[in-house]
């Protein structure tokens, strides 16, 4: 079976072949003609040769191509025919008839593409010929795009795109021509770049053999190759334009007019004959200028070439012959190539050693000592190929780099042949080039990008044409995008250029511009770690310019309209500074998220995109071709032959790029320090350069002052500064190394060079390059010497002498002078190179110089002059810093450093949080587009979120504080912020960040809380917070809660009706519809406003501060404690609300509450103790103190510090505590029965106690407290509860700061005493402040301790304490009788530590109830309060500044009332209604029971404590449960409690009592008490108790009062009985009795009815007859058998019952009449008294009646008078006249 694509070929023979025959040349049909013509017959051939095969690889494709490409080449063609071959030749190549694998096929494309490239034909119309141009396009981009294309030679690939380009530039032909080869190169120059990574770098012996120039300049092409031209046909053509190399003259010149535009492809139009596309010049205008040179430069700019030029310009002629197949065969001329001028000397020799060595360059490596193997895995050998045909080696990099040299040399600004449409083109198939490419792997076209690549770039830029603008800045973001690691001063260079566009003042600059530049950077830096690397390479490199830090200033200065509008500049300066957050922001994330995934580095991406890409089936690819859409995919294809070698070489270029690191560094990441330290010596260093720039010396001085250069001054270092430092005065250098002082320094100045190898022009040139030569000749001379010494030295002393060296130095300065100074060359004619050698005959030593050398000297110099710094300007300024720029890349300075993403985050986050912040402010408050405020806040939320990683508040704080300003709280006033927040969708949406910000980051809050603690407070003030917040707890409200905002009530508008009339009269309309109420806008904004809170969540900072860092909570509490009241800023209630917070934060915080309760406790303190007056906010403190105390009682940390803390109450001023005194009854009662269990010392006790005396009783506070409070005013009472126990050294020291009266009644009991005296002595013993001194110590000095204290003393014999009780409120007192209940009902409750306490207290609730409290009623009218009205005074006040605009703040609020809260009883202004008596008389009864069951109990609970002690064996003081402790701590006190109940005026109290007293006395437990015991219960409880009923108590009960009296009497006479055998055995007895007797007649004459008369008798009978029958009265020693007592009792009875005797015992009293008066005075003692005592008459008492001075009867001052006559002595109603008395002196009395 014939094979299909023979039949294609004939098919297309038959076309031609129709074409050509039908042509009017082929009018005759002779068959000579056919043979004649070569065409017709070659085609003829062919068809033979194709019959006779069945597969087409039977034949090389050569054989059915070249009839084909003869019609393309034949000048006599006409352009259908040339067409039609074309067609021909695309379609072989579409159907892949060319076998790439074939070993001819190499040569089969090479004759196909130059062919194509030189097609020639008549010209017809310019339209027709336009069609064939477009049909050789499509060749060449089949031809190079398909799979052999890969065959083609360096060469052709050159011609092919030098046609290309030739068609692009010819501006006769139609613009789609144009457009559509620009479209051909573009994916040509895809293809070639897209295969860069599998072409080697070839040794640089044989990089320009074999390279044809793409020498198409605008202004003519070069004429260094001639074009071959088939000398074939016989026949002249009619019309026929021949190329310049045939000599020939065109016939019609007219037409040739047109061809003179600038070169490009002459075809003749209106029917001319033959047009060629060639190189050929047209005669006319157009030669080339003499400067340009080959590589297109102009010389000016050839100065600045500084790459190897022998890669480049040298191309060695070679002749590549092609055998003939046929009689008609085309033979080729050789091309010859013009050798380019190698000019331009490398300038800067160093930059050499970055390259190969130069050793290389010698190599001479012939093309055919290497094999090759094409991306089709076909090996190319090196024994040439059969027929002896010289080897075609396929296209690779030199074909590449003469393409991108040549597009670099189109960008060229400075060269006048380049159209800004060159221009153009140049820069959009170089943009091409870099993005198929990675260039920055293959050296030699590095070189190039360094070098010209970015100088033109850069030029561009100041060009005002916008397209080549935008076009340059996009290339340079590819550059720099892939190969900034190359490119380190480049690129600072160029953000300096987008720095000066940004911010010029030009008014030429268009505004698109700065937009551009802008939209530049931000591209910048959103490469990752660009940003970073800026930061790293030159922020903290010393001699770079803080490029990161300028441009973060400059991009937030941008940020900032000037005009106020936003515009797209302020946007993306916003948006570049956002992406150093962005990318910042997404690193802590994904820490946050310990992700390990790292983005692969863009090589790896590069490498690797390919790869999986192209992996099709190769076989597919070359059986099936189909013409490939673009060059890159044609590339991708290609790519696989070569994979393996591609990897290799970007492995290898890696591993060599690793261990760099810049010498300034220690790592190659050092840490955060490290550059701190680097960016300190630079800001020296700079600092350093100026000083030096003005004068050296000083620059140097300071620089060593500082440390960084070392003193003395060492030589070298000051040398290797100099060399480095770019920023020193070039001129300053030259003074100071010239200086004779600094001989040694020019030593060591000129050894920082090395000058090895070079000539000694290129040495004197970098050696002048580095300072301003001065110019005084001895200077200069001094320079020189130095120079040429060294350069001598190192060199090997070439010459004769070092003088002769430096002749040729002086005179090389001199030539330079000579050629390039315009004011010399005004005067002279620059010298020539004879001039120059015979200036400089005989100078070597009498010899002459090498005249080579001469000449090659001379001509790099005229061609490239010796810049001297600071003194050329323009192009030739330009070219040197630019040459200054490259060889610093060339040294290690150029180094730059690659970073991984996130490396440096915080230190650039620390320089760019401030300008950001300040932008994103900004922009947020100018912006109205929704868009732009999300974007804004994104941002501040990225901030925070940097922030919170890095732990930096302050940056948090600003931003906080940045966005409170916008939620318009704090600014607004109170009246309209619900309105206008809630309109506000911006205010809104600052303020859901700001508690978003602080729910999530409240950590890193400190200064921020500040403003989010007021913004709360606004919305407190204008009642838009959640209820939940504002509702508090409270003891007093029955429900529990109170609110803290009050309700409105309009009604009571505290104003007249009159009055408001008048003002709703004079009210203009628009405030009278504010009166009438919202309008409904408003009621919809407050609802926004309210829902808008409610998101906002603000209970949530409440309920999570427990998650608080410690420091942030404690800044919050501060910004909490801030907030208490003044005159204009916040008033009572905002601080009660910020108190609110405060209490519910510590509570939340229970766990670490240790930490903060101080700060706590000294604010409740201020609140408390100082105010003056009571307010709704002293109340709230108060309840909270208490609060606090209820919660954080059960934990053991801090429980002891909190009860000391309630000590804080009793410091309050009494008239502010009386006002409160509801709260901290209801609050204690609570706090006991929650925490009782937890409270275990009598210290705690006694606070508790004292409350809830003074509560309750209004019980004065303890001195000590007030003592306190005074010294401590001045320093805002914020004294710690230590101190409050323990300082003040002056006061006295007991062992735990009071004595307690446990003590007083055990302890000194003990030490002294051998029965207790005392009662109750608390309140005389009072608070001590200690230290903690031993008891031994301390007890000396209480004297004086109580003489400071000046507390009234306890007088024993009564039955009240002595308190002077204040004023108590009547529910508080009932409140602290039911705590009390609590807690001595419950045996637990009651313990050692508070036992006595409990029975105090009960006394002093006993006093404080007594006739119902009566004593308090009188004042109840001044002390009933209102507290809104105190609550509002300072408000009302302080908002009546606002004017009329403070109507609802000032006038309504004033007027809203919180519910009163009066603290008197319920309403009892007039009398006292009858429900009070009820509920006083309930609380006597409960105060009786209570001492009724704790003296029944007290035994039973002595004993077990005392059985528990005796287990624990614990420390401290032991427990008796002995009767006398009993006695002393127990039942004496309750027993006077109770007998002080007896004497209230209600007579059910009075009934009651005196049967519970009853029952006490006779109780069971009683009888173990022994005769002391008794008495004193006699002269503590009995006696006082009928001394008082003696008075007028119940005047209104006068028979009650009688009953009463009766009933006590009655009770002293049967205890009196029951006890008296124990009694009788005291050595008091006989004053007892007395006593006893006194009290028997003041009764008798007390009452007014019969009730006393009666049944005192009876009682007295009773005990006498008693008496009697014990036998007390008899006395066997007496005369009359009578004792003493006897006598006695009788004197006395008879004052009051004279007849009382002689009832009683007639039987004695008749015998014993006969004694007359009185008797004598017994001679012998009564038995029980001392001896001493003798007696007196009666007149005189007895001395056995004075018992008043034993140690018993402490309270009593002694006195000279007896008992008897003084029965007003035991009354003692009130304690005050005993204080009048001297005070006793006996140590025991000092206990008291």
């Amino acid at each position: 079976m014939v094979d299909k694509n023979i039949y294609i070929i004939q098919g297309e023979i038959s076309t031609v072949v129709g074409a050509i025959k039908r042509n009017s040349r082929w009018n005759t049909h002779t068959p000579l003609d056919e043979e004649q013509d070569p065409l017709l017959s070659s085609f003829g051939n062919l068809k033979d040769v194709l019959n006779n095969i069945k597969e087409l690889s039977d034949v090389e494709p050569n054989i059915f191509l070249r009839p084909f490409l003869e019609v393309v080449r034949s000048e006599d063609t006409t352009g259908p025919i040339t067409g039609l071959a074309l067609t021909s030749v695309n379609k072989f190549l579409s159907y892949g008839l060319i076998d790439a694998n074939h070993e001819a096929a190499a040569e089969a494309i090479e004759n196909m593409a130059d062919a194509v490239t030189h097609a020639r034909f008549v010209g017809t119309d310019p339209a027709s010929d336009e069609v064939v141009l477009m049909k050789i396009l499509q060749v060449l981009r089949t031809l190079l795009l398909t799979p052999v294309g890969a065959h083609l030679t360096n060469e052709s690939v050159c011609e092919i795109m030098q046609s290309c380009f030739r068609i692009c530039f010819e501006m006769r032909l139609s613009e789609l021509l144009r457009k559509s080869a620009e479209h051909t190169l573009v994916d040509m120059v895809q293809l070639l770049f897209s295969r860069l990574p599998h072409f080697k770098e070839e040794a640089k012996s044989y990089v320009g053999t074999n390279m044809k120039k793409l020498k198409m300049r605008a202004g003519g092409m070069s004429e260094s190759s001639k074009w071959k031209k088939q000398k074939r046909s016989p026949r002249p053509p009619r019309h026929m334009v021949r190329s310049p190399s045939c000599q020939m003259e065109p016939i019609q010149s007219s037409t040739l007019s047109n061809n003179n535009l600038s070169g490009g492809v002459p075809f003749i139009e209106q029917g001319s004959s033959t047009s060629s596309l060639s190189t050929s010049e047209s005669t006319g205008s157009s030669i080339p200028s003499p400067t340009t040179t080959d590589s297109g430069l102009d010389t000016c700019s050839k100065a600045t070439s500084r790459e190897d030029l022998s890669d480049l310009e040298q191309c060695s002629s070679s002749s590549t012959i092609l055998p003939g197949t046929g009689p008609g065969s085309p033979d080729f001329e050789g091309r010859q190539a013009e050798p380019a001028q190698s000019a331009s000397v490398e300038s800067i020799p160093e930059v050499l050693e970055d390259k190969e060595s130069t050793t290389e360059q010698s190599e001479s490596t012939s093309v055919h000592d290497m094999d090759y193997v094409n991306p089709r895995g076909v090996r190319f050998t090196q024994s040439t190929q059969r027929d002896g045909r010289a080897s075609l080696i396929p296209y690779g990099l030199p074909c590449l780099r003469e393409l991108f040299r040549f597009l670099i040399s189109l960008t060229n600004p400075h060269d006048r042949h380049n159209t800004d449409a060159m221009m153009h083109m140049g820069l959009q198939l170089l943009t091409v080039a870099l993005e198929s490419a990675h260039i920055a792997n293959c050296q030699s076209l590095l070189g190039l990008v360094k070098d010209e690549l970015c100088r033109h770039l850069f030029q561009l830029l100041s060009v005002d044409r916008m397209n080549l603008y935008a076009s340059s800045i996009r290339a340079c973001f590819l550059l720099f995008e892939s190969m900034r690691v190359h490119l380190k001063f480049q690129l600072e260079m160029y953000l300096k250029k987008l720095m000066d566009i940004i911010t010029s003042e030009n008014i030429k600059m268009p505004y698109e511009m700065k937009e551009v530049a802008l939209e530049a950077l931000v591209q910048l830096w959103r490469i990752p770690s660009f940003v970073t690397e800026l930061y790293i390479n030159y922020d903290c490199d010393f001699y770079c310019s803080n490029l990161f830090e300028d441009l973060t200033k400059l991009l937030s200065k941008n940020a900032f309209p000037v005009s106020g509008q936003l515009y797209t500049t302020h946007l993306l300066s916003l948006e570049a500074l956002l992406t150093v957050i962005d990318s910042t922001e997404a690193h802590c994330q994904a820490k946050v998220l310990n992700s390990t995934h790292q983005d692969q580095s863009s090589e790896a991406l590069a490498e690797g995109e390919g790869l999986n890409k192209s992996r099709t089936d190769t076989t597919a690819a070359e059986n099936a071709p189909c013409p490939p859409t673009s060059g890159h995919l044609m590339a991708e294809t290609m790519k696989l032959g070569r994979q393996d070698q591609g990897d290799t070489d970007a492995g290898e270029i890696l591993i060599l790029k690793a261990p760099k690191k810049p010498e300034r560094f220690s790592s190659c990441l050092p840490d955060c320090q490290e550059l701190m330290e680097i960016r300190a010596k630079k800001k020296l260093l700079i600092a350093g350069t100026e000083q030096f720039n003005q004068k050296p010396k000083k620059g140097i001085q300071f620089l060593q002052e500082k440390g960084l250069l070392s003193n003395p001054m060492d030589n070298n270092q000051v040398a290797q500064w100099l060399r480095e430092n770019h920023r020193l005065d070039k001129k300053m250098i030259g003074e100071c190394i010239s200086d004779r002082k600094n001989m040694e320094l020019l030593d060591s100045f000129v050894n920082t060079f090395t000058f090895q190898g070079l000539r000694i022009d290129e040495a004197l040139r970098l050696y002048l390059e580095t300072f301003r030569l001065p110019g005084e000749a001895p200077v200069i001379q001094r320079l020189l010497e130095t120079f040429t010494d060294n350069w001598h030295k190192v060199n090997g002393s070439p010459f004769m002498s070092n003088d002769a060296g430096f002749s040729l130095a002086y005179a090389v300065i001199m030539l330079n002078t000579d050629q390039h100074n315009h004011n010399v060359r005004k005067q002279n004619i620059p010298m020539t190179i004879e001039q120059f050698k015979k200036n400089l005959k005989g100078v070597n030593g009498n010899k002459d110089f090498d005249q080579d050398m001469l000449e090659d000297i001379y001509n790099a110099i005229k061609n490239e002059e010796i810049v001297m710094p600071d003194e050329q300007t323009g192009l030739v300024k330009e070219n040197y810093v630019w040459s200054v720029l490259l060889h610093r890349g060339a040294t290690s300075e150029g180094l730059f450093l690659h970073l991984p993403p996130g490396s440096y985050d915080h230190d650039l986050f620390t320089m760019t949080w401030g300008p950001t912040i300040a932008a994103l402010s900004y922009v947020f408050d100018k912006s109205l587009d929704d868009n732009i405020i999300q974007k804004a806040i994104t941002g501040f939320r990225k901030c925070a979120m940097i922030a919170a990683h890095y732990g930096f508040s302050d940056v948090f704080d600003n931003l906080i504080i940045s966005l409170c300003k916008f939620t318009t709280l704090s600014s607004e006033s109170v009246e309209n912020l619900p309105t206008v927040f809630g309109s506000n969708s911006k205010a809104q949406t600052a303020a859901r960040t700001v508690f978003d910000l602080a729910h999530q980051h409240g950590n890193i809050l400190r200064e921020g809380w500040k403003n989010i603690m007021d913004s709360m407070l606004q919305l407190f003030r204008a009642e838009l917070l959640p209820k939940v917040m504002v509702e508090v707890e409270d003891f007093v409200e029955p429900c529990g809660k109170i609110s803290l905002q009050r309700e409105e009530t309009p009604s009571n508008r505290g104003e007249s009706a009159v009055l408001s009339f008048v003002n709703w009269l004079t009210l203009s309309g628009a405030e009278q519809s504010g009166l009438r109420g919202p309008s409904t806008e408003n009621q919809e904004a407050k609802q926004a406003a309210i829902l808008c809170i409610k998101q906002c969540d603000p209970e949530k900072l409440i309920t999570e501060s427990k998650f608080l860092q410690l420091e942030s909570l404690q800044e919050l509490m501060k910004a909490l404690i801030s907030v208490s009241p003044d005159e204009d800023t916040y008033d009572e209630e905002d601080a009660a609300f910020s108190l609110e917070m405060l209490l519910r934060i510590v509570l939340e915080n229970r766990d670490r509450v240790s930490c903060v309760w101080q700060t706590v406790r000294d604010h409740l303190c201020q609140l408390c103790v100082h105010a003056n007056e009571s307010c709704f906010l002293v109340e709230r403190a108060v309840v909270g103190l208490l609060r606090l105390a209820i919660r954080l009682l059960r934990r053991e940390d801090i429980s002891s510090q909190v009860l000391l803390s309630l000590r804080l109450l009793l410091m309050m001023k009494p008239h502010v505590m009386s006002r409160v005194s509801r709260e901290v009854a209801y609050g204690l009662h609570e706090l006991l029965k929650t925490n009782a269990a937890n409270i275990h010392s009598t210290d705690d006790w006694y606070t508790l106690f004292s409350l809830l005396e003074c509560i309750g009783a209004g019980v004065k506070p303890p001195a000590s407290f007030q003592f306190t409070s005074t010294s401590t005013d001045n320093d805002t009472g914020a004294q710690s509860d230590s101190e409050l126990s323990s300082h003040h050294p002056s006061e006295v020291c007991l062992d735990r700061g009071y004595t307690s009266d446990s003590e007083v009644y055990t302890e000194h009991s003990k030490t002294r005493i051998p029965r207790s005296t005392t009662d109750v002595d608390v309140a005389s013993s009072g608070w001590l402040m200690v230290g903690k001194d031993d008891l031994e110590t301390s007890k000396t000095p209480a004297v004086n301790s109580k003489a400071q204290l000046n507390h009234p003393l306890v007088n024993q014999y009564s039955l009240t304490l002595g308190q002077d009780l204040g004023q108590h409120d009547t529910k508080s007192l009932i409140k602290c009788v039911e705590t009390l209940s609590f807690i001595v009902r419950d045996a637990a409750h009651v313990t050692p530590d508070n036992f006595e306490l409990c029975v105090r207290a009960i006394r002093v609730f006993v006093e404080a109830s007594l006739n119902g409290g009566y004593r308090n009623h009188d004042k109840k009218k001044s002390y009933k309060y209102d507290s809104s009205k105190s609550r509002m005074r300072k408000k009302a006040g302080a908002r009546e500044k606002e004017g009329s605009s403070g109507t609802r703040r000032g006038g309504s609020r004033a007027s809203s009332q919180r519910p009163s809260r009066s603290h008197s009883d319920d309403e009892e202004d007039e009398g006292v209604p009858a429900s009070y008596h009820t509920v006083s008389l309930q609380v006597s009864q409960d105060l009786l029971d209570l001492m009724h069951t704790l003296h029944t109990r007290a035994a039973s609970i002595y004993s077990s404590w005392a059985e528990e002690q005796r287990h624990l064996e614990a420390a401290g003081r032991k427990i008796e449960a002995d009767s006398q402790t009993l006695w002393t701590s127990c039942w004496c006190p309750l027993l006077q409690g109770i007998a002080w109940l007896c004497c209230d005026a209600r007579r059910q109290v009075r009934m009651q009592a005196l049967t519970y007293l009853q029952r006490a006395l006779l109780v069971h437990d009683l009888q173990t008490l022994d005769a002391t015991e008794w008495e004193s219960c006699f002269n503590k409880v009995l006696f006082p108790l009928l001394t008082k009923l003696l008075e007028n108590i119940s005047p209104a009960d006068v028979g009650g009062m009688e009953e009463t009296r009766m009933r006590g009497c009655t009770l002293l006479s049967k205890v009196f009985l029951q006890h008296l055998s124990p009694l009788l055995s005291l050595p008091t007895f006989a004053a007892l009795w007395l006593t006893i007797l006194d009290f028997m007649d003041k009764y008798m004459h007390a009452g007014s009815s019969d009730l006393l008369l009666e049944a005192i008798p009876e009682s007295l009978k009773n005990m006498l007859l008693v008496m009697d029958t014990a036998g007390i009265f008899h006395s066997a020693d007496s005369k009359t058998g009578y004792s003493d007592l006897w006598e006695i009792t009788w004197e006395r009875i008879v004052c009051f019952l004279p007849h009382l005797k002689e009832e009683l015992f007639k039987q004695t009293v008749i015998p014993d009449q006969s004694s007359p008066g009185p008797p004598s005075i017994p001679p012998m003692p009564v038995p029980l008294t001392s001896p001493a005592q003798a007696p007196s008459t009666l007149s005189q008492p007895p001395l056995i009646l004075q018992p008043l001075a034993s140690p018993l009867q402490v309270g009593v001052p002694p006195m000279s008078l007896p008992i008897i006559l003084n029965p007003a002595l035991i009354e003692a109603t009130s304690p005050v006249p005993l204080l009048s008395g001297q005070r006793p002196a006996s140590p025991s009395d000092e206990v008291m």
